[in-house]
């Protein structure tokens, strides 16, 4: 099991929105999250929640795991949880994930766990 947690401040999501618009969404969000994240906070929530995982699955967003790779939702309870493309999920062999993400007092924080499958 490995934990991966982020925080950013909400200010810093909103500045990035101002100068480069959907194009900045665009780059870190498909379509579906784009239209679950309509305010900013949850943006910048989004945003914390894939830094987090990417810091749980020990990699960080770069050359082996792009944005794109994590895919967050919503359940019908509103509570987040997120997969990965498949051809991440060959590489990272996720067994079970959770995360949380909350915002309050100008920031937004994200923890993700992860469990990994055995290897042989």
């Amino acid at each position: 099991m490995k934990v991966g947690t982020d925080i950013i401040q909400i200010r810093r999501i909103e500045k990035l929105i101002d100068r480069y618009g959907e194009t900045f969404k665009q780059r870190y969000l498909n379509e579906e999250e784009i239209a679950i994240a309509k305010k900013i906070e949850t943006l910048a929530g989004f945003w914390a929640a894939k830094e987090a995982i990417s810091k749980a699955l020990g990699c960080g967003i770069g050359a082996q795991l792009a944005f794109h790779d994590i895919v967050i939702d919503k359940d019908d309870k509103g509570a987040p949880y997120f997969e990965l493309t498949e051809e991440a999920q060959k590489v990272f062999r996720i067994k079970s994930a959770s995360i949380s993400i909350s915002h309050d007092g100008g920031f937004a924080i994200a923890i993700a766990v992860v469990n990994f499958k055995q290897t042989v």
